[in-house]
């Protein structure tokens, strides 16, 4: 009985195909832009969890000042000096290199072609605190680093834009007023998760930038590599109190330095994204009560228009029960086909958008699972008030209806 009664539902929907879907149109949208809004919402989130572990895993980054400011209208805090950097290292358990880092803009010259780029001076550290494989070269060695000298690895963009018909490794080129031979250069790492390109970058040993750029060998940013086996939190604390002692902060005085945990950055970011994609896809979900709505309107329509008919099935021997169903049948194949219509939909707006915002492309199946149920569960619960009606209806009455 089911399939004849859905058999009789789909020939009444194809009986007046554009009433159908201008019916179902609500359920579209609905389901369309909260599958679209929820898959993107998880897009972006993946997308910035890569870009942050792209920075590394268990990093503490720390910096003078407070937050991401100096705070407060008083006097700069003092950056960190060498021994810092020594003092840490050597001094707390957990940690497994720290790599400070002094940067500089500066233009880089090679031929006639010109970039405006970022320099950054650090020390080998870098490379076991924060990875960042070769595609081409080698790293300096111990002696060039302890000699500050001007020795380059370039990042991708800087190399497209000065050497892109050559290989770079082996060139000499110049970065402000310093002649560098460049040894290396580095794969491509893309956006980083505060925005801002990663591979715009010339890396040199830290004393090379501090003689050559900075002139001071004032440290503004130390990345601390922290031992899996160790706690973030517990290397942070020890931190804390070797900087404020180190830096004659008495008991009751903020700190004048900020220690920055990579993993709490991108749980915040995750939270952050995860909430606001839970508020869009309840707005775009009220979508699909609009359609709902819709469906009963268009089906107490189908009702009056097919009340001499349902007498006569009524009249014939059929029970209120199968006149129920088959409206109710009806209102949910309607909603369903919607549903169905609106993950399609969704599929492709998501792969036009992804690009554009240049997140990856994720197919998320508990979402569209999800939609699509809700879609049927739609087409229940508007349908069955127009269904009752229906099979309330008084044989004689409605054969007498005109």
């Amino acid at each position: 009985m089911l399939g004849t009664t859905l058999l009789l539902a789909l020939r009444s929907i194809a009986r007046h195909k554009l009433r159908s879907f201008l019916t179902i149109l609500g359920i579209i949208i609905g389901v369309g832009a909260v599958v679209t809004m929820v898959t993107l919402g998880k897009a972006t989130t993946a997308a910035v969890q890569q870009q942050i572990s792209a920075l590394g895993t268990n990093i503490l980054q720390v910096r003078p000042g407070q937050g991401f400011g100096r705070g407060g209208g008083g006097p700069r805090p003092p950056d960190f000096k060498p021994e810092d950097v020594t003092a840490i290292a050597t001094q707390l358990a957990g940690v497994t290199a720290v790599a400070p880092q002094a940067s500089a803009t500066a233009t880089a010259i090679y031929e006639g072609a010109n970039w405006s780029t970022t320099v950054n001076g650090t020390t080998g550290a870098i490379f076991q605190v924060q990875p960042w494989p070769l595609a081409n070269g080698r790293y300096w060695t111990g002696a060039e680093e302890a000699a500050g000298k001007a020795v380059c690895i370039i990042g991708n963009t800087v190399r497209k834009n000065l050497f892109a018909n050559t290989d770079a490794v082996g060139k000499r080129f110049r970065v402000g007023a310093v002649s560098c031979d460049i040894i290396g250069v580095l794969t491509t790492r893309g956006q980083a998760g505060f925005g801002g390109d990663q591979d715009d970058t010339v890396i040199m040993p830290i004393k090379a930038v501090q003689r050559r750029f900075t002139g001071s060998r004032d440290i503004r940013l130390m990345l601390v590599g922290v031992d899996s086996r160790f706690s973030t939190a517990s290397v942070q604390a020890s931190m804390t109190d070797l900087l404020r002692e180190r830096r004659g902060i008495t008991p009751g005085k903020d700190d004048d330095f900020n220690i920055f945990d990579t993993k709490q950055i991108s749980d915040t970011l995750t939270g952050t994204t995860t909430l606001l994609t839970s508020i869009v896809a309840v707005v775009a979900a009220i979508s699909l009560v609009v359609g709902g709505i819709g469906i009963m309107n268009i089906m107490l329509v189908s009702v009056t228009e097919r009340t001499r008919e349902i007498g006569i099935r009524l009249a014939i021997g059929a029970v209120a029960r199968e006149v129920l169903l088959q409206f109710l049948v009806e209102a949910v194949a309607l909603s369903c086909l919607g549903g169905l219509i609106g993950l399609v939909v969704a599929q492709g707006v998501i792969a036009l958008i992804t690009p554009l915002i240049q997140v990856p492309w994720l197919f998320v199946p508990s979402i569209n699972v999800i939609a699509f149920a809700i879609s049927a569960v739609i087409g229940v619960v508007f349908g069955y008030f127009p269904a009752r009606r229906a099979a309330g209806l008084n044989p004689i009455d409605a054969l007498r209806h005109e």
